[in-house]
């Protein structure tokens, strides 16, 4: 049995789509990590979501997503860079997602444990002082408090602008960890995800930077539930994992290395699971079964499923997260699409034509040899709208 054949761009030879992929659902989350997907919104197709409008989101579409991502054992990080935070996503209807998507959590159970949303300062962009970021930074984590569920604290470009040096950084996070009821994630994004947060943490020397944000941690460990790293390095990433104190997770942002730093030991909070859902959660099950097996035959067998379920998925990451990084966006929306999730290929803030055509071609591609196209006929169809007719 043959696939659906499509002529993309920069192929010389038609391309023939594989068989699709049955991915077992999980019988719950992961054992042996924590793992989070971050969530991007559907765009209402009907409401105008052009450049610097108003965010007109598909509230039905983008909560079933969300429960495509808890079906197959995820946590949910809503309201970050995924969903177009300081992209598009404006203060209103992120407002909205964060009370919309606890609600739906709570129907599974505590809040808390399912989704975490980010909490930053991006509706006050004229903050000028450290009490004015601290308000602001103060009155999303509220938000996410009154909706039940957990606060990841997001980089503030208000404070990457304002603060002179580590002891700026330490002056705001310091109060809002101190006011903390329950701990929080702190999150590093790297400025390949926004160029607006360079020298984050004080210093654009990413080790200086890693020496003030170790002792942010390190004085207020216990309001640390985690860390969430975004920069792209892995040799980096694994010296702060073994540098945090006892109890606190690193959770990794590094959609290039991510099998890598998850097998020796990092836990997960990536955009590229919105995108990976199904073959994730079968890769984690492996690891799961890998590192609970006493048997070192059955352990290395374990080992092995799990790269080989990862190993097709990094190249589809990397095209995905390629620079300018901050545009992933696109694909991942542009793979729910194809996956049958939503019904368009429209993004807030007009997004959808961040990516060229080539480089869309290429993402379909990749996701086919990944098993991420549950219905090659619907993909090649939807894939076909997008190429320029002859």
């Amino acid at each position: 049995m043959t696939g659906p054949v499509i002529s993309l761009p920069g192929v010389r030879e038609p391309y023939e789509l594989g068989e699709p992929v049955t991915w077992t659902r999980p019988s719950g989350p992961p054992g042996r990590r924590v793992a989070y997907a971050a969530a991007h919104v559907v765009a209402d197709v009907h409401g105008g979501n052009g450049p610097g409008r108003p965010a007109a989101v598909d509230w039905d579409a983008t909560l079933r997503f969300r429960r495509h991502l808890w079906s197959y054992g995820f946590r949910v990080a809503d309201a970050m860079d995924t969903a177009q935070r300081n992209m598009g996503l404006d203060w209103a209807a992120t407002r909205e997602l964060i009370a919309r998507s606890a609600a739906e959590a709570r129907a599974l159970g505590d809040p808390a444990d399912l989704v975490a949303c980010g909490a930053g300062t991006d509706h006050a962009p004229d903050a000028g002082s450290l009490d004015e970021i601290t308000a602001a930074y103060l009155e999303q984590v509220e938000t996410v408090r009154a909706a039940g569920a957990g606060v990841i604290l997001m980089a503030s470009r208000q404070l990457a602008r304002v603060a002179r040096g580590p002891e700026d950084y330490h002056t705001v996070y310091g109060r809002l960890l101190g006011q903390a009821d329950r701990p929080v994630i702190l999150h590093w994004l790297g400025e390949m995800f926004d160029p607006l947060l360079a020298g984050y943490w004080g210093s654009p020397d990413v080790e200086t930077a890693t020496e003030s944000f170790l002792a942010l941690v390190r004085e207020h460990a216990p309001k640390v539930e985690g860390v969430k790293v975004s920069l792209l390095d892995e040799d980096h990433e694994v010296r702060l994992r073994a540098a945090l104190p006892e109890g606190v997770r690193l959770y990794t942002g590094d959609d290039f290395n991510y099998p890598s730093l998850i097998r020796s030991g990092s836990h997960a909070l990536l955009g590229i699971f919105d995108a990976i859902a199904p073959a994730a959660a079968a890769a984690l099950e492996a690891l799961d079964r890998a590192e609970s097996a006493e048997d070192a035959t059955a352990r290395a067998r374990h080992f092995a499923i799990y790269e080989e379920i990862f190993g097709p998925t990094v190249a589809l990451s990397r095209k995905i997260f390629e620079a300018p990084t901050y545009h992933y966006k696109t694909g991942i929306v542009f793979l729910a699409w194809l996956a049958g999730h939503q019904d368009d290929f429209v993004m807030v803030n007009g997004a959808q034509s961040a990516r060229s055509i080539e480089h869309l071609a290429e993402v379909f591609r990749l996701a086919d040899q990944a098993g991420l196209l549950p219905d090659p006929e619907l993909a090649a169809h939807r894939m076909t709208t997008l190429l320029p007719q002859a």
